[in-house]
């Protein structure tokens, strides 16, 4: 098991990061979660960005084990001073993580979860995303995704369409995937898409297990 997290500052606040959707999410995430997590176990969280998420489901979930993820050296920072302040016993010291990497620093994982990253990272970070899942997921383990997709035969929502044209001119490697492609990633990494469950704000859950 990972050792618990060692980071000691002496003033979190300026350190913490917020997103603002944080807090009206995490309750419907944790909604899903909490009918495909296992009841103990350790459980990655591929770019936990802020570490609010995180934090929070540590709190819903005191008997598994969180462990936090990020590539950003700020995110990593936010995590550990979130985590502090937290002050929860179940919530282990955050890894930097490339979901592009062909090797993570852990080895396996009871679950994984990845929130609002694949739109905002090129498709390397997907692919990344479902090859580390396909490696460190045993059979049967979940790994949950959320945020903005598109669908095939599906119109998407105004308010999504302007946020796929508003990410592809900040980068044009970024954008909102669909659901089919991803599926399809998934599917070479031994990984099959459970449920496609609807979320407030036009988001999407998706469950895919490893087969």
């Amino acid at each position: 098991m990972n050792e618990p997290k060692p980071f000691v500052f002496e003033d979190t606040g300026e350190l913490k990061r917020y997103a603002p959707a944080t807090l009206r999410n995490r309750d419907v995430i944790a909604e899903v979660l909490g009918r495909i997590l296992p009841d103990h176990g350790t459980v990655l969280e591929i770019a936990s960005g802020t570490g609010e998420h995180l934090v929070h489901f540590a709190e819903v979930f005191p008997n598994i084990d969180w462990q936090p993820s990020d590539f950003d050296e700020a995110g990593l920072i936010s995590i550990a001073a979130w985590s502090v302040d937290a002050g929860l016993p179940n919530i282990l010291s955050p890894m930097r993580i490339d979901a592009m990497a062909a090797d993570w620093p852990i080895g396996r994982a009871d679950a994984i979860l990845c929130i609002n990253m694949i739109h905002i990272s090129p498709w390397q970070a997907a692919i990344g995303l479902m090859a580390g899942a396909g490696r460190i997921l045993a059979a049967g383990a979940p790994l949950y995704l959320y945020g903005p997709f598109r669908q095939h035969g599906v119109i998407l929502a105004e308010g999504n369409a302007s946020f796929h044209a508003s990410l592809k001119e900040r980068d044009p490697d970024w954008g909102l995937r669909c659901v089919e492609d991803v599926a399809a990633l998934a599917d070479q990494a031994g990984l099959r898409l459970e449920t496609i469950e609807p979320m407030p704000s036009n988001n999407l859950s998706l469950v895919f297990r490893k087969s």
